[in-house]
């Protein structure tokens, strides 16, 4: 008798433990595992690059070549150098682009040094142009502000910006005299004049964004 109440006991203890077992959940890790890997997967294929190269010419930009930055994709952050064909010069710039493509706005400085626009201004009338002291030393700084439209998104982008721009320039050599034989009226120049500029302007460009 005590031995069928011990082979009884036996069986009514593994008979709980199974009960026991199959009501325990399986560990939450394994299925964790794969939806963390899922999600930081979607994180990588949702970022976008945020590291590029821009180049664009315009007016009065010339050719400029810029190293961008984009810490998120509506907006994006540049600066480098280039030519108008003159001088060397250099150009920073933010542009807002508030659903990563389509409408754009930017704000830009940037300045050219002195150089000689004889030839350029010769080249561009045929060579049909004398010379000026004026244009022998040519340097300006300016300021854009452009809308534009931009094309492409994550990687790729190509641009057309256009607004208004302030130019300011300094004219060497003027010293001299300016007769007005009408009115017998003499000027002298004594000092270089500064000049400022405001017109219209426009560019277009690419960037292709790498990291």
């Amino acid at each position: 008798m005590v031995k069928n109440m011990i082979v009884k006991s036996t069986i009514l203890i593994a008979a709980a433990l199974g009960v026991a077992s199959a009501a325990v959940p399986a560990p939450a890790r394994a299925e964790t595992a794969p939806t963390v890997a899922s999600a930081l997967q979607a994180r990588q294929a949702e970022r976008w690059p945020r590291l590029g190269a821009m180049v664009d010419v315009g007016v009065p930009d010339g050719l400029i070549g810029s190293l961008v930055v984009r810490p998120w994709k509506w907006v994006r952050v540049y600066g480098g150098g280039g030519s108008n064909s003159v001088s060397k010069g250099w150009r920073a710039g933010l542009a807002l682009i508030p659903f990563g493509s389509g409408p754009s706005l930017a704000i830009e400085y940037g300045g050219y040094g002195q150089g000689d626009a004889n030839g350029l201004v010769r080249s561009m009338t045929g060579g049909e142009f004398d010379s000026s002291p004026l244009l022998s030393k040519l340097a300006y700084d300016y300021a854009n502000a452009h809308a534009g439209l931009e094309f492409g998104g994550k990687y790729f982008t190509f641009f057309v910006h256009g607004g208004v721009s302030m130019v300011w320039a300094q004219l060497h050599s003027a010293g001299g005299t300016l007769a007005n034989t009408g009115t017998d009226t003499v000027v002298q120049v004594t000092q270089d004049p500064k000049l400022k500029a405001f017109g219209s302007s426009l560019k277009v460009g690419l960037i292709l964004f790498m990291l």
